[in-house]
């Protein structure tokens, strides 16, 4: 978050906001589907300059199931038949590239010859070919890294721009990228439902995939009007997730002109500088003030009573004697209405690793707790888990919609949201955090991204 040089006009917001090319949570449990994956032959899918790595024959079988996926949604969901890529696929291995296994026009075409040894350190869809290439080396690397199958949602991502290129693209990069995660969200969740015959995925793979968007996000603070932009970190995974969980259907509706993105570019040196960070005991102020303010103004509306805020209060790594807090890292101890934050092994380690908002989501989650508390509602089970989630998501887009200004004096930076995803996937998932956590983080992050752009109302509040 960034401290402002001059105050603007604005008003605490209580509604709701907001809605590669290489290669974004869920209620519910994905699984595999009935049986085991069977491998499609080379014979059945043939794949120019393919070796005899494993992660060939992985990149095959999603590549199969996604033509499988396709030839059936496409007419589903834009009227027409579908056309299978007419240019084919091509792996290429980098680190040897064996210019013998390509024809002449490379792994281009005729009128778009393009050099094998192009595709380092890449993937893509060339719309001039009407072809999927890619690096098995960055393929590896990023299994290696992040799971297997974020290998797979790398082609469908590809494959989304192919069917782009049918229906055709908006024109503004960080639109088609992220409606090309949309997409590959789409097939994923087919997948999930068990319904490829190739590949599947299990639920903590979920995780994994998210954790990989990091890696292919945007720099923070570069122009999200580039034609090159891909978007935040929260951008991607809201888009894989609205495709995840609703289909194909809102990846055709929902990338309009109008629709809004939280990559923003940085305004000035400082706030280049210290990457939009506040100090760690201006961040503490800061969100000391903005939560009651900000619950204070929505709790009487949504409940018809006045807001107590809860004491906040962190404490060196032992934990107060409380039986809501159990000697974890962070908590709500409902007998003396205090939140508890461990200074030490918890808040310190998520500002220094991740940053500033990442702090401030770590105070949200249980000061959400209080917010259940006293509205009557359960505290220590799964549904207040989710909605104590879902609450802090809508406690952010207040900062978001720069609706503390006139509060604090600071406003939100680039990068902070992605800051919030981060912390529920590296700290969330902790039971030092959530105690017997019946969710993953794929479905922690889902919960933050629905009250961030839906508002309390989609939070769980009802008695």
């Amino acid at each position: 978050m960034t401290p402002l040089l001059r105050r603007a006009l604005s008003t605490l917001v209580v509604g709701v906001l907001l809605s590669g090319c290489s290669a974004d949570v869920v209620v519910g449990r994905a699984s595999p589907g009935p049986g085991e994956p069977v491998d499609v032959s080379a014979e059945e899918f043939p794949i120019t300059g393919v070796g005899d790595e494993p992660i060939d024959q992985f990149a095959r079988n999603a590549l199969a199931d996604l033509d499988t996926f396709w030839a059936s949604a496409y007419p589903e969901f834009y009227g027409e038949e579908y056309v299978p890529l007419e240019g084919g696929y091509f792996s290429v291995d980098s680190e040897a590239v064996d210019e013998d296994a390509y024809p002449e026009t490379g792994i281009g075409c005729e009128g778009s010859p393009t050099s094998p040894d192009s595709v380092a350190g890449n993937a893509f869809y060339d719309p001039a070919c009407d072809l999927i290439a890619y690096d098995r080396d960055l393929l590896e690397e990023l299994a290696g890294e992040y799971g297997r199958f974020l290998v797979p949602v790398v082609m469908a991502h590809e494959f989304g721009h192919a069917m782009q290129g049918r229906f055709g693209f908006s024109g503004r990069g960080i639109q088609d990228e992220t409606q090309a995660d949309c997409l590959a969200g789409a097939w994923t969740g087919w997948v999930a439902a068990g319904e490829a015959t190739h590949v599947s995925i299990r639920t903590p793979e979920l995780d994994d995939v998210v954790r990989g968007f990091l890696l292919l996000r945007d720099d923070v603070g570069s122009d999200p009007d580039d034609t090159q932009a891909h978007g935040s970190y929260f951008d991607r995974v809201s888009a894989f997730y609205e495709g995840f969980d609703g289909g194909v259907g809102p990846c055709r509706d929902d990338f309009g002109e109008d629709r809004l993105f939280t990559a923003a570019a940085f305004t000035d040196d400082q706030e280049y500088a210290s990457q939009g960070n506040a100090e760690f005991d201006l961040i503490l102020e800061w969100v000391g003030i903005t939560l009651p303010e900000f619950w204070s103004e929505v709790f009487p509306t949504a409940f018809g009573t006045d807001f107590e805020p809860p004491t906040v209060e962190g404490f060196q790594g032992t934990a107060p004697d409380c039986a809501g807090l159990d000697d974890r890292d962070l908590g709500y101890c409902p007998s003396n209405s205090t939140v508890y934050i461990d200074v030490t092994d918890l808040a310190s380690p998520a500002y220094e690793e991740i940053g500033d908002f990442a702090l401030a989501t770590a105070m949200a989650l249980p000061y959400s707790l209080a917010v259940r508390d006293q509205a009557g509602l359960s505290i220590d089970d799964g549904a207040a888990t989710r909605s104590a989630v879902c609450l802090t998501g809508w406690y952010e887009a207040q900062w978001y919609d720069n609706a503390f200004v006139d509060v604090v004096g600071g406003s939100i930076s680039p990068g902070d949201v992605d800051e919030a995803v981060q912390f529920l996937l590296t700290y969330g998932v902790d039971d030092q955090v959530f105690p017997n956590l019946d969710a993953s983080g794929f479905e922690l992050v889902g919960a933050f991204r629905t009250g961030f752009l839906e508002g309390g109302d989609a939070c769980e509040l009802k008695r």
